[in-house]
């Protein structure tokens, strides 16, 4: 249980993380069989104006938009309107004919990409870079979306994904693991199957049964002063604002967006991210409204890598002892793991940091959130997860 010394033990290390420059503020929140049993609160959401991080502050999730959406791909799984082994082209065509990097040339692709590779992040997409071929045609995509950004003519969802089938893969699909945009083409494939927008989609079949009101890919002008404002490293051992756009994410989020990212693109409260996590915890269900069924639940939440895919999951140095699936982190050996954990245990960072990570064997959730560029799992969370977990 988290007794008072424990409650302490966060609120400390929160305050001097503060005082040190790795955070400008934050909120958390721990939540016990379906009850929350702690929150707080310490720091600025606005360091120049003054403003303190609040409880219905509003963060920028970057990939802990993922969880959301493999959420909403499973719901068309239990459904029946999409198969996990279904290629990626039967919805979006401009995965048709792809070609694969070996060396220095272009091969064809042995199998399609389909929709599990997409779930395991082992299709061969990637995320913008100047490494291989794959890498630095999908900097030049993304570089198109951010100049297209604020134009008459915005990137949509299904432009990008399909953009992104056409160019190579870092590696045979299924061969290996690479974090890369797989989720941002999941939320186009969302689209094609709903004929809705993925925004939509997601509004209409989660954030509004589950009553997460202030969960989207953008914030109306009423909401605005409650977006936490972004800060990074300046160098010098203190914290300066950040303004700039990020894989295709407009940073000031103050217009609907052509291209709703599944892979980065929402925002968030931590009262509206812990009404989705606990819906998790209570396999698929809250308050009286199913999202999933209980059996869907206890599949997102599983490894699903082959011993092949896991040797390249196992490069990521800080998630020893994790495997991956579904667009999470699952621990599948806590005598690895470089955190105090459970076997199960499984959630999902962001770029800025809002981090959560749900313990069934402990019918526990810690909820992080920050607004830190670069930030992911910095040591001050995994600090604090460790307070929290070990409690239990």
């Amino acid at each position: 249980m988290l007794d008072q010394l424990a409650m302490n033990q966060l609120k400390a290390v929160l305050r001097a993380g503060i005082e040190n420059n790795e955070v400008a503020g934050a909120n958390m929140m721990v939540i016990h069989k379906g009850e929350e049993i702690f929150y707080h609160e310490d720091g600025l959401a606005d360091i120049a104006a003054g403003t303190s991080i609040k409880r219905d502050s509003i963060f920028r999730l970057y990939s802990m938009t993922k969880p959301v959406t493999a959420t909403a791909v499973m719901m068309l799984l239990e459904r029946g309107e999409i198969d996990l082994f279904d290629p990626v082209s039967k919805f979006l065509p401009g995965f048709k004919g792809q070609l694969v990097v070996e060396g220095d040339k272009l091969v064809p692709a042995k199998r399609e990409v389909n929709l599990q590779d997409l779930l395991n992040m082992t299709s061969g997409l990637v995320y913008p870079g100047l490494g291989n071929q794959a890498e630095r045609e999908t900097d030049e995509l993304f570089k198109e979306l951010d100049r297209r950004l604020f134009s008459d003519s915005p990137m949509t969802t299904v432009e990008l994904a399909n953009r992104l089938g056409q160019a190579p893969l870092a590696f045979q699909p299924g061969s290996a693991w690479q974090y890369g945009t797989n989720t941002d083409v999941l939320g186009a494939v969302v689209e094609v199957v709903s004929g809705m927008s993925f925004g939509q989609f997601l509004q209409q079949q989660i954030f509004a049964p589950l009553g997460m009101n202030d969960t989207a890919f953008w914030v109306p002008e009423e909401k605005r002063s409650r977006l936490a404002k972004t800060y990074g490293d300046d160098g010098k051992g203190g914290l300066e604002l950040y303004l700039g756009n990020n894989l295709g994410i407009n940073h000031q989020l103050d217009r609907s967006p052509g291209f709703e990212s599944g892979g980065a693109g929402l925002a968030s409260t931590i009262d509206d991210s812990a009404k989705f996590t606990t819906m998790l915890m209570n396999e698929g269900s809250l308050n009286g409204v199913q999202i999933l069924r209980p059996r869907t639940v206890r599949y997102l939440r599983s490894s699903t890598l082959t011993d092949e895919q896991q040797q390249y999951f196992n490069g990521w140095h800080t998630l020893r002892g994790h495997s991956y699936g579904n667009m999470m982190r699952v621990i599948t050996d806590f005598g690895k793991a470089g955190v105090i954990g459970s076997t199960g245990e499984y959630g999902w960072d962001g770029w800025l940091g809002a981090f959560f990570t749900n313990c069934p064997a402990d019918d526990l959730t810690f909820l992080y959130m920050i607004q830190k560029k670069d930030a992911g799992t910095m040591p001050l969370t995994r600090k604090l997860r460790n307070i929290v977990v070990s409690s239990f």
